[in-house]
């Protein structure tokens, strides 16, 4: 294991896509969703286990969550989890810890990940998160991962390839010739039929002196921020100070503000069972499923004359489920979800009621 590999899990996101069973007390990542007994941020660690020390695991998230972290991620260290006093979506993110970061060890060799993404090959995942690491650890490149689409899926932004000429040192690896955003159903079809499409994953390899350098030259304003706090990482001021700067930074996410601007920029194209398991019908997509394609996550669920439905339940109490087609059935403590998985979209008006 590389001493210099470091790894910055995000985790300071708030949503209800998943509710009732997430809050924006306990978002998404905080929550067993699949009901395999570990969280989405828990599972997000186990697979980095032999490629990052866990001192060299680094969070960032919301003030709110900074008790929750703790205690579901009890390895890594204090002084590890960074917290933001308000959104300011990734780049502000990205930017405060790559400077902690450089302060601590300027060879550092960084991944960053959403705290809430399912990964079922963990091993694939291993071997390829370590050869972009050696990649990016002898070169100034910017690397995020391409997964090989296996649909026409609107809900994921595209990465377009160069093919015809790999990197040098790393034959997997090639240029990036266009991020391209969301797509309608036509277009992800036209993507997804051309061998230089990939799913943009969100997760990207870097040393920290490339993003630093990144950052200071396509977002001066971000980097001065953080440049200006370098006498204050490490000491009982920090926080203080960091609620008082990190809130004067623009939201931008690290996308537009670097991954769309800079030359040196690379995709690694995988496969390894990728999802942001984004929403109740992506779920259903990755559980285990019966022979009239039901999943079930739950200890005591009956299916009768039912097809096509996720019944997802946290409690001990029988739930019996019977003559449905094409439902979520979800229930958290003093609420039951039923909704058709076609209109999905409303549970965000559901649970702001």
């Amino acid at each position: 294991m590389n001493s210099n590999n470091n790894l910055v899990i995000m985790a300071g996101g708030v949503g209800s896509r998943f509710w009732p069973m997430s809050t924006p007390e306990c978002p998404k990542q905080f929550i067993d969703v699949m009901g395999c007994g570990r969280t989405f941020i828990q599972l997000t660690l186990d697979r980095f286990r032999g490629v990052v020390a866990p001192e060299n695991v680094w969070v960032v998230t919301s003030q709110a969550y900074a008790d929750i972290v703790h205690e579901q991620l009890p390895e890594v260290p204090v002084e590890n989890i960074l917290l933001e006093p308000c959104r300011r979506n990734t780049a502000p993110c990205i930017a405060y810890v790559s400077w902690k970061i450089k302060k601590r060890n300027p060879r550092a060799n960084l991944v960053i990940t959403p705290s809430d993404h399912m990964v079922t090959d963990v091993e694939e995942f291993r071997r390829v998160i370590n050869s972009a690491l050696a990649f990016t650890a002898q070169s100034d490149a910017i690397v995020t991962l391409g997964m090989h689409p296996t649909r026409p899926e609107t809900g994921y932004g595209y990465i377009q390839a160069d093919m015809t000429s790999p990197s040098l040192s790393n034959k997997s690896i090639y240029r990036v010739d266009h991020f391209r955003e969301k797509p309608d159903l036509e277009t992800a079809k036209h993507y997804i039929s051309q061998a230089e499409y990939f799913w943009n994953s969100g997760i990207f390899v870097w040393n920290v002196e490339t993003i630093v350098q990144a950052l200071r030259y396509y977002e001066p304003e971000v980097s001065q921020v953080f440049e200006g706090m370098l006498p204050y990482y490490g000491t009982d001021k920090e926080q203080d100070i960091i609620n008082e700067r990190f809130p004067q930074c623009k939201s931008i996410s690290i996308d537009y503000a670097v991954m769309e601007k800079a030359e040196e920029i690379y995709v690694f194209p995988a496969s390894f069972g990728w999802s942001d398991v984004g929403t109740w019908g992506s779920l259903i997509t990755l559980a285990d499923k019966d022979k009239d394609g039901n999943a079930t996550i739950g200890p005591r669920i009956e299916l009768h004359e039912t097809r096509n439905c996720i019944v997802h339940t946290s409690e001990e109490r029988r739930v019996v489920v019977q003559g449905l087609d094409g439902y979520i059935v979800a229930e958290k403590g003093d609420t039951l979800l039923i909704c058709k998985l076609s209109e999905e979209q409303r549970i965000k008006e559901f649970s702001a009621e």
